[in-house]
């Protein structure tokens, strides 16, 4: 059976995670993955580019407990943060508050950086009001933080 070396775009149950080298066999690649953009061929090039994009990420994440519990102290001391968009009269927003829009909040309003990965929207906000989101900042650690949506702009 030929196989095929790819690199995932995205996280492919049963295969693995965003980022991931793996062998499949080449037809699956060939008519399955690289079509719906799940993969793409593997190169000396894209295996470059993909090392520092591991980096990148590395550099992002909290590395240990005790620094994401320094930074869930920061933010659960603020509790709130405020965001504007624009909304209509009745109070419904024109689009959603979107994980970026509550990373940029936090970045602003309390100081820290957070991966918008991490952040957990349960349903979209599409309306004037205020919310509570969850942050996962490491495996054991999690934020709570409420967020007030404001019309205007």
């Amino acid at each position: 059976m030929a196989t095929a070396k790819i690199i995932l775009n995205m996280d492919v149950p049963g295969l693995g995670s965003s980022g991931d080298v793996v062998t499949v066999a080449r037809g699956y690649a060939r008519n399955y993955l690289v079509p719906r953009k799940m993969a793409h061929p593997w190169t000396k090039g894209a295996q470059k580019q993909i090392d520092e994009m591991i980096r990148a990420r590395r550099r992002r994440e909290i590395s240990n407990v005790e620094d994401a519990r320094a930074v869930r102290d920061a933010i659960e001391a603020h509790n709130t943060v405020v965001i504007s968009k624009r909304a209509g009269h009745s109070g419904r927003l024109f689009g959603a508050v979107s994980t970026q829009d509550v990373v940029d909040a936090v970045k602003e309003q309390i100081g820290q950086t957070i991966d918008r990965r991490k952040v957990i929207i349960e349903k979209p906000i599409k309306a004037v009001g205020k919310y509570q989101i969850q942050i996962n900042l490491h495996d054991d650690v999690s934020a709570k933080l409420f967020v007030n949506v404001e019309g205007g702009k």
